[in-house]
């Protein structure tokens, strides 16, 4: 079969190099894609906000299934435009309809979902630039730290934690009063701060039918030990060692479980990825966040582990048959470095020559943002995150060690990485 991929980052390459596996994939398009995926796929030159695009290239090459990468497209409706379109309704989308990847979209949409069946999840309130004076006396009522959100996208980085009350104030009336993350803060979310250790767990469902995969642990900060402002992710390790057979039953029971039949019981027809993203507090798991697909760079680590035939899965997902399938998940330790770019998650260059590639061993290299130069052909960077390096361990320390090994090979001006990815476990 012919498979879209919509996407240009780590994720998508990751989920490109997995689908190129499975013999029931005839041609993979990536769309818009990136130099890494270009090498595992034919690249197009088409946005994945650009519907009608995306339409023509369905059609053009004969496409039977469309999978979803970032969470933009899917906020926006790509699942709806298919819907509603009959040359192409017939062509499964692999991620959830507009209303469902409101649980991404709206931080607020998440908090409501959640108290209506009972998902354990921090207290909150949601205020507007017209409630600020509300929003003051709240966070009042809250002991430091305090945890502000804007509601809608904000690429990951919309999350800010302040240490002090005039910290907070400040922060929370420049993100209403001053559109700080733009439109994604027309609505802010006020939440008690919860202290634990997080973790990221994936879910792939049919509507009806869910299978979990494995889980893993990101580092969103910048800087060593967690310190400096929130960036996309710089790293992931999977297994977790704290989430063990008990506790993760209780995240089944009391999160994943719950939020499917709730979905169900709204009439929401979800197929496709759900991230978990919790908080072990104590030994209870709490709901931090939704997203409507697969985190990055947590695929990085997370998708090499996985030994089913992607396609295959993704078909079931499609029939509402996943109940037929069994995950399979190798028992290797995976560690993920991120390389970035100078300035980054701030104001960064790009269209710097990458190098070293070719010197890489027992390691999986993942592009995220990169192109090619036009006059040259040279890999070059393209974005504040450029290299993903992935490797295999039977221990997380031995995984770490060849993953950072090969990201000293990588080359280029500006590069950056955090050296102490799974300094917590």
């Amino acid at each position: 079969m012919n498979i879209l991929l919509l996407g240009s980052g780590g994720r998508e390459h990751a989920l490109a190099w997995k689908l190129t596996q499975s013999p029931l994939l005839t041609n993979l398009y990536i769309a818009p894609g990136n130099a890494g995926t270009a090498i595992v796929g034919i690249n197009l030159p088409v946005s994945v906000n650009d519907f009608s695009a995306i339409k023509t290239a369905v059609l053009d090459y004969q496409v039977d299934m469309v999978v979803v990468g970032p969470e933009d497209p899917l906020v926006n409706g790509i699942h709806d435009f298919f819907l509603a379109d009959p040359d192409i309704r017939h062509i499964p989308v692999i991620g959830p309809v507009k209303q469902a990847a409101m649980l991404e979209g709206s931080k607020d949409f998440a908090k409501r979902f959640m108290i209506r069946h009972h998902i354990p999840t921090a207290r909150y309130e949601t205020f507007s630039r017209s409630t600020i004076s509300h929003g003051l006396l709240f966070l009042k009522s809250l002991q430091a730290p305090y945890v502000l959100k804007a509601d809608g996208l904000a690429a990951g980085k919309g999350v800010i934690i302040c240490k002090t009350i005039e910290e907070a104030t400040r922060e929370f009336t420049g993100m209403l009063e001053e559109e700080r993350f733009g439109a994604a803060s027309a609505k802010v979310v006020i939440e008690e701060f919860l202290s634990g250790i997080e973790l990221s767990v994936f879910v792939l469902t049919d509507g009806k039918n869910y299978k979990l995969l494995p889980e893993a642990k990101d580092y969103k900060k910048i800087g060593e030990g967690d310190s400096g402002p929130n960036t996309g992710g710089m790293g992931s390790v999977s297994p977790v060692s704290f989430a063990g057979t008990a506790f993760m039953e209780k995240v089944e029971q009391q999160v994943i479980r719950p939020t499917i039949e709730g979905l169900l019981a709204e009439g929401i027809d979800y197929r496709g990825f759900i991230f978990f993203g919790l908080i072990k507090v104590g030994d209870e798991p709490f709901v931090i966040e939704y997203n409507c697909r697969m985190g990055d760079p947590e695929t990085e680590s997370v998708i090499p582990r996985l030994q089913n035939d992607l396609v295959q899965l993704l078909q079931s997902v499609a029939r509402q048959s996943l109940d037929t399938e069994t995950i399979m998940v190798d028992p290797q330790f995976t560690s993920t470095i991120m390389l970035v770019s100078n300035g980054y998650p701030d104001a960064y260059e790009k269209g710097k020559i990458v190098t070293g590639e070719e010197e890489i061993k027992d390691s999986i290299i993942f592009h995220a943002g990169t192109t090619f130069k036009p006059d040259t052909g040279e890999t070059v960077s393209n974005g504040g995150r450029v290299i993903a390096v992935t490797s295999y361990g039977k221990t997380m320390e031995e995984a770490l060690a060849k993953s950072y090994e090969n990201a000293a090979k990588i080359q280029y001006e500006g590069k950056r990485f955090r050296t102490d990815i799974g300094f917590d476990l």
